[in-house]
């Protein structure tokens, strides 16, 4: 029976994966899970994140599930809006969201100032100059009504809301949520809805497999490759190292553009596990990333978010995952700059992850036309984009301004995901009590992928599969 009282409803990655704001209303009482930054074409996301459709200063807390800027990017404008409640996250969560928005924060001032020069300079182009939605002591002030919980630590968001973060296997840190809402009705029973936040995958490098919670009423489910399979992560690793192999014995360099959060340290890991194993010859590896270093230095205080395999291969052993002999960490633009003039072979991992800005274009103009040479794409690049560009086998490619033609070799591998397909999904659902289970809340994908995971769910047996449309209110 529907409870009056109990609202959910969405501002956010709904038919889409970007802007994640999920809300529970609680007599009155509202809290919130995630506070994502929308991304996309640069006017349509300005204005989705500048006009809110919800006043966050009626929001009493903020669940996170995890540090991705499409969940915690946005976690500064609310504060600034009048949000001033506790926000919950795992300590690993907290570290990697400080960083996030703090790199957000100067992305926006320095995109402000250089945008003001461009019109300064030529005002007859009439671009348009986009305010900064914060600054780097609104990130701080954000960080003050940060409250870190444990996983399996009870805690209250709202007096009648018993709360619980489980390990979601995505990156270091991430959570599924858990509540338990006493509703005042007459029957014992409370009411229990869960979030899956971002849901990983089984057998991840360095991190935890996905968790079960207990039991829901009701599932707030992410459907990011809700119409995609998976390569396997062992294969992943032999096809790495067959990839490493062939450079070295061709004095060539491996280019890697990768995201700095999660799959940079991925990437560290099985090279280490290669060389540990003798599966690839020494080969310099270069992660050349200012936020890279940073975020791997996070990744190194929180051993409590790796597997048994991390355990028993590093830790116990007193090693470090993330660095080994031929491992250097380049911050400063001179080191980087030197890079180029290394001859190889050599590993070169840096950001941005889709090749679209960052130190990865210097990297890519320098080396993009030496067939020795292979580009490795490791992620999901986004239509029109430079990464996108190399997937799709581009014979040139323009960086700065100058077309280069594209010699290298192009390799492609999509198993580093960490999102679960929809097969992981529908074996992780299949352990729940699917009689017990009402209904299931479909966030966090574009609608082909939603429909698709739809139709997979309903074919095990859910009883009912939602895909949230924005704004819309579901009573429970």
């Amino acid at each position: 029976m529907e409870n009056k009282n109990i609202k959910f409803y969405s501002h956010g990655a709904c038919k889409e994966v970007t802007g994640s704001k999920h809300f529970i209303n609680i007599n009155g009482d509202i809290i919130q899970v995630d506070g994502g930054m929308f991304q996309g074409r640069r006017e349509e996301a300005y204005q989705k994140n500048k006009e809110l459709d919800f006043s966050p200063s009626s929001v009493k807390a903020i669940l996170l599930t995890h540090g991705h800027f499409d969940h915690s990017g946005a976690l500064p404008i609310l504060v600034k809006k009048g949000f001033d409640g506790n926000i919950y996250s795992t300590p690993a969560t907290r570290d990697i969201a400080n960083i996030i928005m703090l790199d957000s924060a100067h992305i926006q001032e320095k995109d402000f100032e250089y945008i003001a020069k461009k019109i300064k300079k030529r005002p007859e182009r009439k671009l348009k100059l986009y305010d900064p939605f914060y600054n780097s002591r609104d990130v701080i002030d954000t960080l003050q009504l940060f409250v870190t919980v444990g996983y399996h630590r009870k805690f209250y968001p709202l007096p009648n809301v018993e709360a619980e973060f489980y390990d979601a296997g995505h990156i270091i840190g991430s959570s599924m949520i858990y509540l338990n809402i006493n509703t005042n009705s007459n029957t014992n029973d409370p009411l229990t809805i869960a979030f899956s936040g971002d849901l990983g995958r089984k057998k991840l490098p360095i991190l935890k497999d996905p968790e079960q919670m207990p039991d829901p009423d009701y599932l707030v489910l992410e459907g990011t490759y809700g119409n995609r399979l998976h390569d396997s992560i062992g294969f992943a690793m032999e096809e790495f190292a067959k990839i490493v192999n062939k450079a070295y014995n061709r004095n060539g360099k491996i280019i890697i553009p990768a995201f700095t959060i999660e799959r940079t340290q991925e990437l560290i890991y099985i090279l280490h596990l290669l060389v540990k194993e003798n599966k690839i010859p020494d080969i310099p590896v270069f992660i050349d990333s200012p936020m890279a270093v940073n975020a791997t230095s996070i990744f190194k205080v929180h051993p409590e978010c790796f597997d048994k395999e991390t355990f028993d291969q590093f830790i116990s052993l007193h090693l470090d995952p993330f660095g080994f002999e031929n491992i250097r960490y380049v911050s400063s633009v001179s080191e980087s700059k030197k890079i180029n003039t290394y001859p190889g072979p050599a590993v070169i991992i840096s950001a941005s992850g889709m090749a679209e800005n960052g130190r990865i274009l210097h990297h890519l103009r320098n080396n993009t036309e030496n067939p020795n040479n292979i580009i490795l794409i490791v992620g999901f690049m986004a239509e029109h984009t430079l990464g996108r560009k190399l997937v799709e086998k581009a014979k040139q490619i323009k960086i700065f301004g100058k077309e280069y033609i594209v010699n290298a070799e192009i390799k492609v591998m999509n198993a580093f995901s960490a999102h679960a397909d929809y097969n992981e999904i529908k074996e992780w659902i299949s352990q729940y009590d699917l009689k017990k289970l009402k209904k299931i809340f479909l966030v966090h994908g574009e609608t082909e992928a939603l429909t698709n995971l739809q139709k997979e769910l309903l074919s095990i047996g859910v009883n009912q599969v939602e895909i949230v449309e924005y704004e819309t209110t579901y009573l429970l």
